[in-house]
């Protein structure tokens, strides 16, 4: 049960987080400065999260055809491009992933 509480007690605090920012947002006027540098903050925190998992699978750099997630990555990242279709290139890039890694 504590378990439980612990968890549903950080979704209430998540939550409390996310909303506060999107009521002061939605009060104060925004320099048009910051509203252009907002717009890159996905792509960073999505290239903190997968940069390390693609290029440093065990820990170590590796950047060579026998990498797996690097070369489902280069796939997924060439569909991303080409079609500008997020399903699309996360599907890509996990069937890749799947036939690389079953080899």
């Amino acid at each position: 049960m504590t378990i439980w509480l612990i968890i549903i007690g950080m979704g209430i605090v998540t939550y409390a987080i996310r909303l506060s920012l999107i009521v002061l947002l939605g009060r104060i006027n925004v320099p048009p400065t910051m509203q252009r540098a907002l717009r890159f903050v996905p792509p960073a925190v999505f290239s903190a999260i997968i940069f390390p998992e693609v290029l440093r699978p065990s820990g170590a750099l590796d950047i060579s055809l026998g990498n797996d997630r690097l070369i489902a990555g280069v796939l997924a990242a060439g569909v991303a491009w080409r079609t500008k279709n997020v399903f699309l290139s996360i599907a890509v890039g996990m069937v890749a992933l799947w036939i690389l890694s079953a080899m």
